[in-house]
Formats: structure tokens, C-alpha cells, sequence
């Protein structure tokens, strides 16, 4: 998943270098969106590692 995080802020960023605004948007857009989802992810798979050990 922070794999395609970074995709979408690598496409981001060069989209907007180009100078295409929408498609800039919407995949910073997307980038942040599975960020937070990475990190939730993340965060629950620790708490339950640190809960059953």
C-alpha cells in the first residue's frame, strides 16, 4: 500500500511539473488517501502484535 502511495505522489509531482493541474489533483489526491489508509493499517497490525505477544 505505501508503495502505491508513492506512485500517486511520484505522478503528482511530475503532472505538475508538466503543468497539468487536474490530473496533479487528483493524484495527490489519491496518494494521501492511501497514506492514511496505510496508516491505519499499520497502526492496527502493531496494536494487535503489541495485545497478543
Amino acid at each position: 500500500m505505501l508503495h502505491w502511495t508513492l506512485v500517486f505522489l511520484v505522478v503528482a509531482l511530475i503532472a505538475a511539473v508538466l503543468g497539468f493541474g487536474g490530473i496533479a489533483g487528483t493524484a495527490a489526491g489519491i496518494a494521501k488517501i492511501l497514506f492514511f489508509v496505510f496508516l491505519v493499517l499499520w497502526l492496527l497490525s502493531f496494536l494487535m502484535r503489541k495485545g497478543g505477544a
